[in-house]
């Protein structure tokens, strides 16, 4: 297949008004499976632009929603500007420490008073998101892929990295998927969600990710419980947010290689077959 793509951004309708969102596909005449591509905690950037333009140079049709334009989440905190600064500040953190709350309070202190406010204003908002509501603006965009002629609709999927990685199995729990890769995120609340995941489910966790791993066994034992396909694979020496590769500090090369194979890997197999 060609690796000719066509982009655009554009908005589909939510459950609470528009979503903007961005779409990558295969310059094709031709329908094709489709990925969900769903954001870190730092919304829809470059970053995740990129991650939806390799996977239609791939062959999927490619759509990255922007949750943080839903009309769920507050806008008045989520300029682009105050969404870099407040990522600025927490990746300066060290990773062993960004669940540290005394230690991060220490580091805001050390911030000019103007950029203090707005980073702590900006994490109040992103870090108590409603996630129910915002996996009803998944489910909003896997109704938009399947209406699409160029989209395969009994072949759709979703990967999430971070917060969207736990988003990605949130949204797997509504049944309305047909594959769920969830990069580093955290396990549906409550766990027994799992039962209506209608397809195959692949892990990819970092090895130093103590937080997220502390639950892994419940997922594990969930899944098993439920006859799901599951697989997972936990690579030694990474930490959380080890395939972002704008962010140096968490950025481990080889895992993130592997981890995107593997990623392709089970798409093929779920979605391509």
């Amino acid at each position: 297949m060609s690796n000719r793509i066509k982009t655009e951004s554009l908005s589909y309708t939510g459950r609470a008004g528009p979503i903007q969102a961005y779409m990558s596909r295969p310059d094709v005449n031709e329908s094709r499976p489709a990925v969900i591509v769903i954001h870190e905690i730092w919304g829809l950037n470059n970053h995740i632009r990129d991650v939806a333009d390799r996977f239609a140079k791939q062959g999927y049709v490619a759509l990255a929603p922007h949750l943080f334009s839903s009309g769920y989440v507050p806008q008045e905190m989520l300029s682009e500007e105050n969404i870099r600064a407040t990522m600025q500040f927490f990746l300066s953190i060290p990773p062993e420490k960004q669940r540290d709350m005394d230690y991060v309070r220490r580091e805001l202190e050390k911030l000019p008073e103007d950029r203090r406010r707005i980073v702590q204003g900006l994490m109040g908002v992103i870090f108590n998101l409603p996630t129910d509501k915002l996996t009803h603006e998944l489910v909003a965009a896997v109704e938009y892929l399947k209406a699409k002629s160029f989209v395969k609709s009994d072949r759709i999927g979703s990967v999430g990295f971070c917060f969207g990685g736990g988003m990605s199995v949130k949204l797997a729990c509504t049944g309305q998927t047909n594959a769920c890769v969830i990069f580093y995120g955290e396990n549906p609340s409550p766990i027994d969600r799992v039962a209506n995941i209608k397809g195959p489910v692949l892990g990819i966790y970092g090895g130093l990710d103590r937080r997220i791993n502390a639950g892994l066994s419940e997922l594990v034992g969930a899944m098993v419980k439920y006859e799901k396909d599951f697989e997972m694979r936990i690579y030694p020496g990474a930490p959380h947010a080890f395939f972002n590769d704008t962010n140096p500090m968490n950025y481990r090369e080889a895992a993130a290689k592997q981890a995107w194979d593997q990623t392709l890997r089970f798409f093929a197999r779920s979605l391509l077959q």
